[in-house]
């Protein structure tokens, strides 16, 4: 009796740990995780990628036309502040593409009271 209960002791000992040898945590690749702020001045817009080695950001308006491109790596940092009120009335799209996805903010620019604001389009 005491040698049937050691054997299926030993049994159920070795396939749990074959079962956790075998089951290894799969961990998806976390997309690289993209924020957009105001900046503290309220003239323009903070963008920072997070979980990514480089990422782009292109700012063009309603007809697509590129304003500005920039390139942030780690090595430079991966946060960067917009100006905005040197922009014209209308509307803009800030594209910031990191790890083969691309995430859009439209952003409209307008005048009120004589200073240039922004509002960011949900």
């Amino acid at each position: 009796m005491k040698n049937s209960i050691k054997l299926t002791a030993l049994f159920l000992l070795a396939g749990a740990s074959v079962f956790a040898a075998s089951a290894k945590a799969v961990v998806p690749s976390n997309p690289a995780a993209v924020t957009f702020s105001s900046l503290p001045s309220q003239k323009g817009i903070d963008v920072k990628v997070e979980k990514s080695d480089k990422a782009i950001v292109i700012v063009s308006d309603k007809d697509g036309n590129v304003l500005r491109k920039d390139v942030l790596s780690n090595k430079k940092g991966m946060e960067k502040g917009y100006i905005l009120t040197s922009l014209d009335n209308g509307d803009y799209t800030i594209e910031v593409i990191s790890d083969g996805k691309s995430v859009k903010q439209d952003v409209h620019v307008y005048d009120e009271d004589q200073t240039k604001m922004f509002i960011v389009k949900a």
